[in-house]
């Protein structure tokens, strides 16, 4: 009985209430109208769906008169209804409640209240006059039922631990040609120094003979068989654990030959298609077969796919395992570490991917007419990296930078309309260094020790490098050093326009790399030309780079595009200043140095220019040889600063945590 008297006093208050606010709220704007038609309507219908004598028991046991229900706001009033103050007086006596934040956008959510407390609650610093006393707050929060939540403090989320797999054509030290080695080199370490079991996968590069590299790995399960360019083909794994990581090396007669892991001196391999196809569908194999451990990593992975030798897999997962099933809880990443490089092949070869032919249309890729070759050509072809866009979960670059230059039409190469409309899941994060290999306080390379703190060994690694080359050993003069492929794109058709006029001025210019045939004969004529400022080092000598990073003053990078580049990196890490074009990661990465607008401000670490332009890059290296030779205290703050950076792996291992966590967040690609 009294649960029914309870309810009956229940409605008949919420009635009265929403039937005097109705009436008052006539005046008030339209939105505020319409939320009490509905609350009226709402406690209308509530009220005569009860039962009438549960409303007759309550009148004839209510304890209190039917004027209470004008001021009352709840059963359970702290007050009676006979001593509450008129709101007119409430309003008058009590002070103000200090502003308040800005409400959120949806304010019924955030304030987790009701229509008319929740237009009560408008912004206090553009509305005061909806500004609310204390008492009539603590009236409207005492409100009981819907009318009033509690907010309850979430507690922070435990940093989840995943299986990841990483799929990649070259992984250091076992297989490096450029920053995509040292990338899947370093990357997975620090992610299993984080508590995450990794596996990295990539060819067993065997160059015709045994390499030492590979001593250490060893068979383990049996054969696999994949099913690709229109038969069976067997692959083998190797294994080694090392630094908390599974290094699972993908075993085949194709990844057996002299040069480096995509050609020889003759140019790029033929069959390189189906060599990574091949790597693709065996990494897909790997977590599902291989007892690594005692056990398997299942089907709940998190796949990573460098650039286009490994972007066949997501497409793989989405085609081939989902629709049967298999890892329908795994997730996979697009890491693009060069756009420029798609794996695109004609059209008839899509067949040989192993895939259904329902998804061609996921590779299709058209060439413009302008880069067809001949009038009946229709320039179609299937490009791998494009399909990996397509079904991705998330897309990832190795810079911010360029996460937005390749959804530009200069930098998109193709693919910026795609990549525009998948900007939700695009990012980008800086990779880091190894900064145990590269360390000026320790590094076995470099004749003389040095760190920020004590600098005295830099000079002496000019003079050592001077000396080497058999430059004149001149701590005055400044020493510029470049390093790096002998192409387009790292831009040393600019350094030859501009040598001339450069190498008139006091300086020493240092060039370390290989390429173009072109730009290697030049550098030896060069040599010849300017036999006291210029040297040339054709070919790529590890030792020789830790060298030149230590003893130069200045690294040049005149690159058009760099995703990251890792060179101005070392640069500073070894207190060399970087002087290079604002784009991709040099733009994220180096700090410009104003004389006047960083007086005194302890910020810049090196110079970039724009346009690419050889005029443009004469005015910033004039800018650096100035400071170097008349503002000595500005140049070692440079250094220092550059010296001070963080550049470990441990910084961009936690910014991958937090792309992990949003690939789970979200159902897995499906078509």
């Amino acid at each position: 009985m009294w649960v029914e008297i309870q309810l009956g006093l229940y409605c008949m208050e919420l009635f009265a209430r929403e039937l005097r606010g109705f009436s008052r709220i006539k005046k008030k704007s339209p939105i505020a109208r319409k939320y009490a038609v509905q609350h009226f309507l709402f406690s209308f219908i509530l009220l005569f769906k009860t039962p009438l004598h549960l409303l007759f028991i309550s009148f004839r046991y209510l304890p209190l008169p039917m004027e209470a229900l004008q001021t009352t706001t709840s059963i359970s009033a702290r007050s009676p209804p006979s001593t509450l103050p008129s709101r007119a007086t409430r309003r008058a006596s009590a002070p103000p409640v200090p502003f308040s934040v800005r409400p959120s956008l949806n304010r019924r959510r955030a304030n987790k209240t009701v229509a008319f407390a929740t237009i009560k609650e408008r912004d206090s610093e553009a509305f005061p006059k909806f500004q609310e006393t204390e008492l009539v707050k603590e009236e409207r929060e005492g409100v009981v039922g819907s009318y009033s939540v509690v907010e309850e403090e979430t507690p922070p989320l435990e940093r989840e631990k995943h299986s990841i797999v990483f799929v990649t054509a070259e992984a250091a030290p076992y297989s490096k040609t450029g920053g995509l080695g040292d990338v899947c080199g370093s990357l997975p370490v620090a992610l299993a120094g984080r508590g995450h079991r990794v596996m990295v996968v990539s060819p067993r590069y065997l160059n015709g003979v045994s390499d030492e590299k590979y001593a250490n790995a060893k068979a383990i399960g049996g054969p696999v068989k994949v099913f690709c360019f229109g038969g069976e083909h067997v692959v083998r794994f190797f294994q080694e654990y090392r630094d908390g990581v599974d290094w699972v090396f993908v075993d085949h007669p194709s990844y057996h030959r002299p040069g480096n892991p995509y050609g020889d001196a003759r140019g790029a391999f033929g069959d390189n298609q189906f060599r990574f196809t091949l790597l693709s569908h065996a990494a897909c194999e790997a977590p599902l077969v291989l007892a690594l451990g005692g056990f398997t990593y299942g089907e709940k992975c998190l796949f990573l796919a460098n650039d286009w030798h490994a972007s066949l897999v997501p497409v793989l997962l989405a085609a081939k395992y989902r629709p049967h099933g298999v890892y329908k809880d795994a997730r996979s990443i697009l890491v693009i570490h060069n756009l420029a490089h798609q794996g695109v092949e004609p059209s008839t070869t899509y067949e040989n991917l192993g895939l259904p032919p329902e998804w061609y249309g996921a590779l299709e890729w058209v060439f413009p007419t302008w880069a067809r070759t001949h009038a009946l050509d229709k320039g179609e072809a299937v490009n791998v990296l494009k399909g990996a866009v397509v079904t991705s979960d998330r897309i990832l670059t190795v810079s911010e930078g360029y996460s937005w230059e390749i959804t530009t039409l200069e930098g998109g190469h193709g693919l910026y309309e795609l990549l525009s409309s998948r900007k939700s899941i695009l990012n980008g994060i800086t990779n880091g260094i190894d900064v145990d290999d590269w360390n000026p306080a320790s590094d076995e390379h470099i004749p003389h020790h040095y760190s920020v703190d004590d600098l005295s060994g830099k000079a002496l690694c000019k003079a050592a490098l001077q000396k080497e080359l058999g430059l004149a050993i001149r701590p005055d003069c400044p020493l510029i050093g470049f390093i790096g492929r002998l192409d387009y794109q790292k831009g040393t058709d600019l350094i030859r326009s501009a040598l001339p006029e450069l190498l008139q001025d006091d300086v020493q210019f240092i060039m370390l790399g290989s390429g173009d045939p072109d730009t290697e004969q030049w550098m030896r004529a060069a040599e010849s030309s300017y036999k006291d400022k210029f040297r040339g080092w054709v070919g790529f000598n590890v030792p020789v780079s830790h060298r030149i990073t230590a003893g130069c003053d200045i690294l040049l990078m005149p690159s058009r595009f760099e995703p990251c580049g890792l060179n101005q990196l070392y640069a500073m890490r070894y207190g060399t200043v970087p002087v290079a074009h604002s784009t991709g990661g040099l733009r994220d990465t180096i700090e410009n140095f104003d004389p006047y607008a960083n007086e005194g401000s302890g910020k810049g670490t090196g110079w970039t220019f724009y346009p690419l332009s050889k005029e443009s890059m004469l005015g910033a290296l004039g800018l650096a040889i100035e400071t170097y030779r008349k503002y000595k205290p500005s140049w070692e703050g440079l250094m220092k600063r550059g010296m001070s950076r963080d550049y470990t792996w441990d910084n961009a291992a936690e910014q991958y945590e937090q792309i992990f966590q949003l690939a789970f967040h979200n159902p897995p690609y499906v078509r």
